[in-house]
């Protein structure tokens, strides 16, 4: 199994995850053009995509979807209530599921799991080829104990590090803009998000990679060392994705 990211934060979202033939975008918050220069960036042809799944409505993550699926005729994926939230549904082929339910697309296992974030019904995933686990993981106010147990056992991790309460605070944000960001239904800090990993098995994970970081609120340097130091591991391994340049190619074996 291999992931990378086409780019990560407010201004975009798109992860590519392929195994065994399968190869599927989760969101697409670019435009038509931008999406199509960032996949060939990876190497990758936009009709070779499998299928798009899609996280929840909001802009960054589902912006670019309807146009990228009508134009190479890609099935969409999504809760029925980001379905009931979307605003152009006019695709060829548009799925809904539950965000318990575990389906299969070609050789990847799917399954979503529900997170709290301020959508109709937002989800995330957990992707899986035959023993190897690729947990996603943004959006999300705060941590559930089900989302802990989800991302339990990951090989590989995708984890936001939104926001640094401080910088939130003091930045230039308005007032309602900090409350919903910060608050139960928004984004996780780099706090929340080192809370996740205390007692988690770190020693599986071949990769651990920080999304969605805010360019205002929040710098690499500053998430690295919080996660780092709850996790008391080696910070050479742990990656920031980058909203400009997203992700490489990481592989999972």
């Amino acid at each position: 199994m291999r992931f990378a990211m086409l780019g990560s934060g407010s201004k975009g979202n798109a992860t590519l995850v392929e195994a065994g033939g399968t190869r599927i975008l989760i969101d697409c918050g670019f435009n038509l053009g931008d999406t199509e220069q960032r996949l060939q960036r990876l190497g990758v042809e936009p009709q070779a995509l499998d299928a798009i799944l899609v996280t929840h409505e909001h802009g960054d993550h589902l912006g670019g979807v309807a146009r990228l699926a009508r134009r190479y005729r890609i099935p969409v994926w999504m809760t029925h209530g980001s379905y009931a939230a979307w605003k152009d549904r006019a695709v060829p082929h548009a799925l809904r599921f539950s965000p318990h339910q575990h389906f299969t697309i070609g050789a990847l296992g799917i399954q979503p799991y529900p997170v709290p974030h301020d959508a109709r019904e937002p989800c995330q995933y957990v992707i899986a080829h035959g023993n190897l686990r690729l947990g996603v993981l943004s959006d999300a106010g705060h941590v559930t104990p089900h989302m802990r147990s989800m991302l339990a056992d990951c090989d590989a991790l995708m984890l936001e590090c939104n926001h640094d309460p401080q910088m939130l605070s003091d930045g230039p944000y308005p007032e309602a803009l900090k409350r919903r960001v910060g608050g139960s239904r928004g984004h996780l800090s780099n706090a929340q998000a080192a809370g996740l990993l205390h007692g988690y098995a770190v020693s599986r994970l071949q990769h651990l990679v920080l999304t969605h970081l805010s360019e205002t609120n929040n710098c690499p340097e500053l998430a690295r060392r919080i996660v780092v130091e709850a996790i008391d591991a080696d910070a050479e391994w742990i990656v920031c994705a980058r909203q400009d340049a997203g992700l490489d190619w990481r592989e999972v074996v």
